[in-house]
């Protein structure tokens, strides 16, 4: 399995799943995302179909060898028998592999090679393939986990179609396991869901190297590999019947003669309960303190309208309290009688020929008990009466006598209600299909305004981490607290803040900053996104833009029959899970000013200015001039919260001036003299003067004054 995203690609988003190798698929754009494009004519020429041309000859020739040496057949009958052999080895060389170029149906991007056909050459010609990644939600349910990605098939309008055709799906499972197998779920085009066990093979197809699961169909659709666990399928005859499991030979299921009135065919499957998996639920409640362990969860499935007319026995694995310890020496030991009763020997209470006769020995399990449960109309209820036995190796045996469709065995050190038992089940049954994640953002230092959205299962963070750092992500922006999903559920995220993503800035308010990511289990889901800032101007006493990521988690009964939650409000979602925070370095903004500033006067940037204009100023630019040389870089401090100019203005004030004090200090008073409402002169100029006496310089209130009546004076006379 491979990504669907090119990393080098200038989309916005992308959305892309990939497996443990790491290889990036090649995406290029292009219109012509439906062309089905046979393998090169070396793989046609290759070496295995030389074999497999040869091989086919030596087949044909043995066959007519064969016919003519034996006796008793007439020449009609050795040529008509060569004729059919020479018919079917003509039809094997028409079918032929092709890869189909899948187009990615959230985007333009079209993915070589998403799915082979093995069909004749014309039929490739006639069917198209698309990669339905928004549908790997709908493609899981119960305890399957999706190992593929999810395509459609899908033939041209008006295209004659030969079926059937051979598929073969790329997929990748990291987790096999014995309980586990793939099979391909395929989707019809009316709706109706069906499962392939395919033929799996590994090698090298096309150029990928890989595992493919290879199915042959009747009908076209969407196709998908997934692991689900292994059915197995078995007939039980009136004579009975004695199984144990290919899944886990432990688990043993013995009919007696006569369980059924006829042959019957049943169905069972294996569920494993690790013992993480049960301390994680007894830790969420302190009811089930008591809890030892429980057997795997067993699924059987008979026919509804055959009961079972004798016992059913039961072995299931339990495993014994691993806190307990053995007695030490000299201290009493538990002896397992055959018939099931329990003693306590002590040394020297029984001596042989040999001295101290030989105990059998085993755990004591004398203080814990053992309940059977089993679910049946949707609800998991207690078995009363059924009694349930201890064997040796952890094993346990009980007998059943009417069907169920699931079952589970219960050790416990001291009773728990009826209700807790059943509650304890459905969490179990719960829990076994929910995995931890976390959610990190990774950005490439050199590209900040690019960021990978990924939510990973927390058990493979720190080799996933490793895996992003080689292909370029080593900036670490943040990662989320452990989340508990389940397969094919959705995180859907939201950003707010003064950050936002590329593609959210020009879509409609209501799908704006909205993007989802489906989470699985045994493949990599992340979202590539371009990042921008919402007001270019915001975040002014920071030297970065800020915002945050918030993720909503949907479930897969949420999300309905629908293809995601990317038009639909988050309101219902609750609460968010996690936010995450955002930052983007500011641009560095080159302003233009002059490495020394000059006051210039009234008369220089007017041009000589008319006496009247003179007469009805007030504080002209000589006198401000000549009190901004007066000044000092403290005294022009106070002087500024004196006269009560605005931050904004005192950082323009320091902007214009430059690195002078007497320009700053002309800038400053210009400035507050443009912003006075109209008044007379000497109100103005006594103001001014009062500023100046409260920041220090009564000396410099009167000069002023005294130079502010002898210039009006001559201007009077003139």
């Amino acid at each position: 399995m491979e990504e669907l995203t090119n990393e080098d690609s200038h989309q916005d988003t992308a959305v892309a799943l990939t497996d443990d190798s790491g290889q990036k698929m090649d995406v290029e754009d292009g219109d012509d995302g439906h062309n089905a494009k046979p393998f090169t004519d070396a793989l046609k020429e290759s070496d295995l179909t030389s074999r497999s041309s040869d091989c086919n000859d030596l087949e044909l020739a043995q066959s007519r060898e064969e016919i003519n040496n034996r006796s008793g057949f007439s020449p009609h009958s050795v040529e008509e028998g060569a004729e059919k052999v020479e018919g079917k080895q003509e039809k094997n060389r028409k079918l032929v592999i092709v890869g189909l170029t899948g187009q990615l149906t959230d985007s333009g991007l079209r993915v070589p090679d998403a799915c082979f056909l093995r069909a004749p050459p014309g039929v490739a010609e006639a069917i198209t393939c698309e990669v339905s990644d928004t549908l790997s939600c709908l493609m899981v349910s119960g305890a399957e986990e999706l190992v593929s990605r999810v395509v459609r098939v899908k033939g041209r309008q008006g295209a004659d179609l030969q079926l059937p055709v051979g598929v073969v799906v790329p997929f990748c499972a990291r987790y096999h396991g014995c309980y586990r197998d793939v099979a391909v779920k395929m989707l019809d085009e009316e709706g109706r869901t069906s499962y392939i066990t395919p033929r799996t093979t590994e090698g090298a197809i096309g150029g990928h190297r890989g595992s493919f699961a290879e199915v042959r169909v009747y009908s076209l659709g969407v196709f998908a590999v997934v692991s689900c666990l292994k059915r197995e399928s078995y007939t039980v005859p009136p004579k009975g019947l004695s199984l144990k499991l290919p899944m886990d030979p432990r688990v043993c299921l013995s009919y007696l003669p006569g369980s059924f009135a006829a042959s019957v065919m049943a169905q069972t499957m294996i569920q494993p309960i690790d013992a993480a998996l049960v301390a994680a639920v007894k830790a969420n409640s302190d009811c089930y303190h008591s809890v030892v362990s429980t057997s795997p969860l067993l699924h059987l499935t008979h026919p509804a309208s055959q009961p079972l007319r004798r016992p059913l026995t039961l072995n299931l694995p339990c495993p014994l309290n691993a806190d307990k310890k053995r007695p030490k020496r000299g201290q009493g030991e538990l002896i397992q009688q055959p018939n099931g009763c329990r003693s306590t020997a002590l040394p020297g209470d029984r001596q042989g020929k040999h001295g101290r006769v030989p105990l059998v020995k085993s755990r004591d399990t004398s203080g814990e008990l053992l309940v059977p449960l089993g679910y049946r109309d949707k609800q998991w209820n207690v078995l009363e009466n059924v009694y349930v036995r201890n064997l040796q190796n952890s094993l346990v045996s009980f007998e059943l006598q009417e069907n169920f469709d699931k079952l589970l065995v219960v050790r416990l050190l001291s009773p728990l209600q009826p209700c807790q038992l059943a509650s304890l089940a459905g969490a179990l049954e719960e829990s076994a299909g929910r995995h931890w994640v976390t959610v990190l953002l990774q950005r490439r230092r050199e590209t900040p305004h690019h960021v990978l959205v990924a939510a990973l299962p927390s058990r493979d963070l720190s080799w996933e981490m490793s895996r992003l750092r080689l292909r370029g992500y080593d900036d670490l922006t943040e990662t989320s607290a452990e989340i508990s999903m389940g397969e094919g559920e959705q995180l859907v995220l939201r950003f707010s803040g003064n950050i936002t993503s590329a593609a959210g800035v020009q879509a409609a308010p209501a799908e704006a900053q909205q993007h989802c990511i489906t989470f699985h289990s045994q493949l990599r889901s992340h979202l590539e996104l371009r990042l921008t800032e919402v007001d270019p101007f915001g975040n002014h006493s920071s030297p970065h833009y800020k915002g945050t990521a918030v993720f909503y988690r949907a479930t897969r009964e949420q999300l309905g029959g629908g293809e995601g939650l990317q038009q639909l409000d988050v309101k219902p979602l609750g609460d968010p899970v996690c936010k995450l925070n955002l930052t983007l370095p500011k641009k560095v903004r080159s302003v233009s000013q002059p490495t020394t500033a000059r006051a210039s006067s009234c008369e220089e940037r007017g041009g000589g200015r008319d006496l009247a204009v003179l007469r009805n100023d007030f504080l002209s630019d000589p006198l401000l001039l000549w009190l901004s040389q007066q000044l000092s870089e403290e005294e022009l401090a106070l002087l500024l919260l004196s006269l009560r100019l605005r931050r904004s203005a005192a950082q323009l004030v320091k902007l214009r001036g430059g690195h002078s004090v007497s320009s700053q200090a002309f800038e400053a008073l210009t400035m507050w003299r443009r912003g006075q409402p109209a008044a007379t002169q000497p109100a103005k100029a006594c103001q001014l003067a009062q500023c100046l006496a409260s920041s220090g310089r009564p000396d410099l209130a009167r000069e002023l004054l005294l130079r502010q009546a002898a210039q009006q004076a001559a201007l009077t006379q003139a």
